[in-house]
């Protein structure tokens, strides 16, 4: 079975992420394990967990490239951002201790609620982070798990950009293909992905799939046991 980067995606370039196209059957779960207690809960795995590391690895490199020997302030958009957050920094902290460039980062964190099941609402909250007038000044990296239409990525950009940073970039670990596009692109991104509802990686569904390791797709049965 071809994976993504082969017969089932795309390899982007000019900073796109790899194309994982709306035909791609993704993986057998018989293939890898995952918690025994979601059993019934998927229909299968869209990215295992090594190409997620491996992609992450990649992008710590193009940042670095990018904005190396620059002082940068890390926004982590929690809950589900964490895990590519803490991977990224930390690939990108190796980098720099193996290199000319030093990159010295700080890591702050915002929260960001906009769904309800696997619905997204129409009005976003922003929650926690530091007093953002601290930005003033400072490079500041995003970093997020998916962005879909856009719509919550540039309310955050919005109320950031108040406060007149030096210069604002995004990673996110996904971009969903949907059908209300705004055209918003991340600088950053590692998957392009059909209009699918995704969990593992600590993307959640209810708080729940966060301790999956691959990326995966909820089932119906999924859905209807841990709705809320």
């Amino acid at each position: 079975m071809a994976g993504p980067g082969g017969g089932g995606a795309e390899r982007g370039g000019g900073g796109r992420g790899v194309v994982i196209s709306d035909n791609w059957p993704g993986y057998s779960l018989d293939l890898f394990t995952y918690p025994q207690h979601y059993y019934g809960d998927l229909e299968y795995v869209l990215i295992p967990h090594g190409i997620i590391v491996d992609r992450t690895e990649r992008l710590a490199k193009d940042i670095m490239q990018d904005i190396g020997d620059n002082d940068i302030v890390v926004l982590c958009v929690l809950k589900g951002g964490y895990k590519f957050c803490a991977d990224l920094v930390e690939h990108i902290k190796n980098l720099s201790r193996n290199s000319e460039r030093f990159i010295s980062m700080k890591v702050d964190f915002v929260r960001l609620k906009s769904y309800h099941n696997d619905q997204s609402m129409q009005d976003m909250q922003i929650m926690g982070g530091d007093d953002l007038s601290k930005l003033t000044g400072k490079n500041v990296l995003i970093v997020e798990d998916i962005v879909g239409t856009g719509r919550t990525m540039k309310v955050l950009l919005n109320n950031i950009e108040k406060y007149k940073p030096k210069m604002i970039k995004v990673a996110s670990l996904l971009v969903k293909r949907t059908s209300r596009p705004d055209g918003y692109r991340p600088d950053y991104y590692g998957f392009e992905i059909p209009d699918l509802f995704v969990v593992g990686y600590a993307l959640d569904y209810n708080e729940y799939f966060r301790d999956l390791n691959h990326i995966c797709v909820i089932n119906d049965h999924g859905k209807a046991k841990y709705r809320v």
